[in-house]
This record gives structure tokens, sequence and C-alpha cells, in this order.
């Protein structure tokens, strides 16, 4: 069985949310203060219990809705699904008929009036009507392990009777092999006690606390092991790295063997139906490269033979994480209307393709779009450099709006388009590309047109179909021809890109501005000077240098510009409130 959903309600920035899971690995991820713990903490007041103490509340974590009262209860409900007959059996009075016609189990806590001390009162229900109280048997059925944020690995890991070596090797070791320490043990400590210095030490201690006591009140004093049996031996066991202490070991290689130790003992215990992972920010401590290592090893965790399934659940503020992890596996929590929602990628429906596609293009930098509160999307280089700058002409600073930009390296819309919208993250995103006119010449080829800044114009194909995709939240913006195309249609600009070229390529700026200052209009003088830099049959402009000179000449030297209608109406999208 695994867990397939929580629903949180009325706890603090939940109104009512529902996080998908799938088995295996799940990666819950999204801005800061977005309810990440919240979920953690949601998971932890049922599957907690067995090493570590179920979260408490006060009316401090009852949801606060803007300009009202925290009022009412907070509930958590679980849905586990995929059961056995045993789990059937384990949890009979939770069970329910699905939807589709499947067993699953049903769960939950709620958290009621405060007691004396101001900590709500927890009930642990099960079933479909939230009046059954769970049962002892139930609960310890549900085993987890939670690993705090800044957890102390080292700590964790040090010798103890309950710590979770301790428990690996009381798992691991059957009747027979407890005997067989057991019996080397005593051999051991035989020995031990043939050695004449330990001989010497017992009989100076023995002689001076007769002496202390007399022969009738002084004990029987015998130096030998502290440990001779396996209980007190598994109690005592510790891990050498390198054959050094683990306090001589790096955090983050502790944190990854802890990590280990924790898997195993909870893939190999038999007593529980259902296991759980429980990791707040595993990048803490670890390089991008071990936080690669790590997430491909949790990603592909299987149950191996002798071993039970573990499902995993990750919070985490690392685009890493984003950009490696299975996009099934992705739950994205964002903010739209003022409450918090989450959305799971599996639940995408892509074009044949696309999902692939995207993964392909989701690297570290992309993968911001996960954690951004509004996005805007551009076609390459150049518009990736000059967008902002050309924002803060309209004195909207894109950081101070939480807004990210992101290149799709081409046309590449249509991989992350499904991800944002009505049905999927429901926040603000503009997506900036060429319109891209042809027009068919006499002969019924379709040659490239270069309109004026008021002309009626026929998009692309391409841009034609993303505008079919509006609504409210994605907006689709392109201006007459392409980026640098639309800025040339106005003189100040004109101006400005061929001082900026000047400081890159003067030779092929002077060349440029001769053949603008043939032409006569906006259009004509755009077509020459786009032309000139850009469709040279030999050693054409490269954008995104271009780019770089363009956004110089307007931060540090001060030139003047003048923002395309489209740009600035694709900013002011994204940075709405």
């Amino acid at each position: 069985m695994y867990l397939a959903s929580l629903t949180i309600s009325n706890f603090r920035r939940f109104t009512k949310t529902t996080v998908s899971f799938q088995r295996g690995l799940n990666v819950i991820v999204g801005p800061n203060n977005i309810g990440k713990s919240a979920v953690v903490d949601g998971l932890r007041a049922l599957l907690a219990g067995a090493d570590d103490p179920y979260p408490r509340f006060t009316s401090d974590d009852i949801h606060l809705p803007k300009g009202g009262t925290a009022t009412g209860e907070i509930t958590f409900t679980f849905v586990f699904k995929d059961l056995d007959l045993d789990d059937e059996a384990d949890f009979l009075h939770a069970l329910r008929e699905s939807l589709s016609g499947d067993i699953e189990a049903v769960m939950g806590v709620t958290y009621g009036e405060p007691d004396k001390s101001g900590r709500l009162r927890a009930r642990r229900w099960c079933g479909q009507f939230e009046d059954v109280p769970a049962s002892s048997p139930m609960l310890d059925n549900l085993r987890s392990v939670y690993l705090q944020p800044l957890r102390d690995a080292e700590q964790n890991l040090r010798p103890g009777r309950n710590s979770q070596l301790s428990r690996l090797l009381h798992l691991l070791s059957g009747k027979e092999a407890r005997e067989e320490i057991g019996d080397l043990l005593k051999d051991l400590d035989k020995d031990i006690k043939n050695v004449q210095a330990l001989k010497d030490a017992q009989d100076a201690i023995f002689g001076r606390h007769q002496t202390m006591l007399g022969a009738q009140l002084a004990q029987v004093l015998n130096v030998e092991l502290a440990g001779n049996d396996f209980g007190k031996l598994a109690a005592r066991l510790s891990i050498l790295v390198d054959a050094f202490e683990l306090d001589r070991n790096g955090l983050g290689y502790n944190n990854l063997i802890y990590m280990a130790v924790v898997l195993s003992e909870l893939s190999k215990n038999a007593d529980a139906s259902y296991r759980s992972l429980i990791v707040e920010e595993p990048e803490a401590h670890l390089h991008p490269q071990l936080q690669a290592v790590l997430l491909r090893y949790l990603s592909g965790i299987q149950s191996a033979a002798g071993e039970k399934a573990v499902q995993v659940f990750v919070t985490s503020h690392s685009p890493n994480f984003a950009s490696i992890a299975d996009l099934n596996a992705i739950s994205c929590l964002y903010e739209a209307e003022g409450k918090v929602e989450a959305f799971h990628l599996g639940s995408v429906q892509f074009e044949k393709g696309k999902r692939e596609k995207l993964k392909r293009y989701l690297d570290v930098t992309r993968a911001e779009l996960f954690f951004a509160r509004r996005v805007i999307f551009v076609e390459g280089a150049a518009e990736l450099l000059m967008v902002s700058v050309l924002a803060m002409k309209e004195k909207l600073d894109l950081r101070d709006h939480g807004v990210s930009l992101i290149s799709v390296e081409g046309l590449n819309f249509d991989s992350f388009m499904p991800l944002f919208g009505q049905e999927g993250i429901q926040i603000p995103v503009s997506v900036i590309t060429d319109a891209d006119p042809s027009i068919t010449s006499a002969e019924g080829k379709s040659v490239a047109h270069y309109p004026g800044a008021k002309d009626l114009i026929v998009v692309s194909a391409n841009t034609k179909s993303m505008k079919e995709r509006e609504d409210e939240f994605v907006k689709v913006f392109h201006g007459q021809k392409t980026f640098e195309y639309d800025l040339a249609l106005d003189a100040t600009n004109r101006t400005t890109m061929l001082s900026a070229l000047a400081d890159i390529h003067p030779g092929i700026a002077q060349t440029v501005k001769a053949a603008v200052d043939l032409e006569s209009g906006d259009a004509a003088q755009a077509k020459a000077l786009f032309r000139g830099m850009f469709e040279r049959h030999q050693n054409n402009v490269q954008k995104g240098r271009f780019a770089q000179a363009l956004a110089a000449s307007i931060q540090e030297s001060g030139l003047p510009i003048t923002v395309p209608g489209y740009i600035r109406d694709a900013v002011v999208h994204a940075c709405q409130s």
C-alpha cells in the first residue's frame, strides 16, 4: 500500500488543499513560506509516533483567513491505495470503495478544542465518516522516520539502545545469529580476563574496596567486558568511515550514511504494513553532485528481494532536485488568489513527445519555475538579457515581483505551457514570442515580411497555436516580427542599437548605418538595420552578444530606449498582484 493523497484543511496557510503522491519518491517544491513544512507536519500527524512524538499544534496553527478570525478544527485526511489482502485485514475499519471501484483505506487526524496548556486535542480516526477511532494496532502498522532539515546525523548515528544501527542489527539477526554472537563475546571475555594487566587491575580495585568496607560489607568486583551479550553489543556498535570516527567525517556524507541506515532498517521491518521516510531539505550540506547522486538513488528505489516498499517524501528548495526528479514525482505548491494550492505534475496531459522534450530542457536554471510566483518565458538569450532591462524602464523590477525569467531556447513553449493555466499551476505567466509573419510572393512562395508598427499581420502557425491556449493566467505576447526588429521600429531605439553595435563591431555598424540612412520610414529603416545585422551572408552578428552590448549601453551609458508595447504588456501581466 502507498499514500495516494493528503488533504489539509484549515491549517496554517492552507484552507483546503489536496496533495497527491505516487509510490516511491515524492518531491514537494515551492517558494519560501508557501507551506512545505506544513505538509511535512501534516504527514507526521498520522505517520509519526514510532520514532518521534506526534507534532503538537495550538490555536496559532489554525488557518487565519485574510481579514478574518481563526476558527474551526484542523483536519488531515489520508487516502491509502493498492492494499493487498493483509493490508485490508489490518485496516478493516478504514476501508471504503473508491470512485473507480477499488478498495482504499481512509484515515485522518482532527485537532479540536485546546487543553489547559493551549495545545489542540488530537483525534485519530478512520473510515469514510470520520466516526471510528483509529486503533493502536492500526497506528502501529504505520511506520515512518522523519529527518529534520537541520538534523545532526552524527548524533543520530552514535551508539545507543534505540539507535537506527542497533535496530537494523536486531532486524537482520535471527536467534541463531544472536546466540553465536553471545558465545563469541563470552569466549572473548574469558580470554581478556586472563591478561595479566587486567588481573592486576582487578586485584588492586578489589583489594582497596575490601579494605575500605571490610570483609562483611565488600562486594565481589570483576573487571570484564561491559557488553557481553548481543543486546549490549548492538547498543555499542558504531560506524567508521575510512577508518575514522564519524565526528571527523563531513556533514554531507554523514547525512547520506544516516539515510542509508534508516532506509535499510525501514525496508527490513516486517512489523508494519506501511513504511515511509520523510526528509526536509535533503540538499542541506550536499554539493550539487551529491544532491544528484542522492536523488538518482531515491528516484530508483525499489523493493529488493526480502525487502518492503518504502515511500519517500522530500521537501526541497533545490532546483537540482526539481530538475533531476521524474516529473511524476513532483508536487508543486503555489499561491493563487491568496490561497495555497498543490499541483501534481503527474496529472499533466502532454502531447506526444512533449513530456520527454520538457525533461531534456528542464535544467537547473529552468527548474526555477517550480519556485516562482510569476513567470516570463522568452525564446532565447537576447530576450533573456533584455526583458529585465526593459521592465526597469517601466519601473517594474522583476525580482521585486518574484518573476522568473526563463528562456526555452527556441520555440519549445509547447512543452512548458501545459504546466500552467486554469488546469495547472495558476500563477501569472507571460510568453514572449516572435510573430514571424510571412506573405506569399507572386510565384506562390512564402517570403519574409517586414511590417510597419501598425500593419495588420498574419502570425506564424506556431504563434497562432499558442494564442489559442491562452486563459486568464497564461497570456501570449508578440510584436510585428521579431524582438530586434520590433525594437528597431522606433527611431530612438535605432540610434541606441547602432551605438551598441559600434561597441562590438565598428565596421559592421558603419555599413549598417549607411544602409539605414538610405531608407526612409520606420519599417524600411528597421528592415535595413535588422537585415544588415542578422541576415548577412557572412559575419552575422550574434544576437546574444549584441543584447549584452545593448543592455550595457542602456544601463551603464544611459542611452535612451523605448519599450515595445507587447514587451510592456507582457511584463505588466506577469507583475500583476
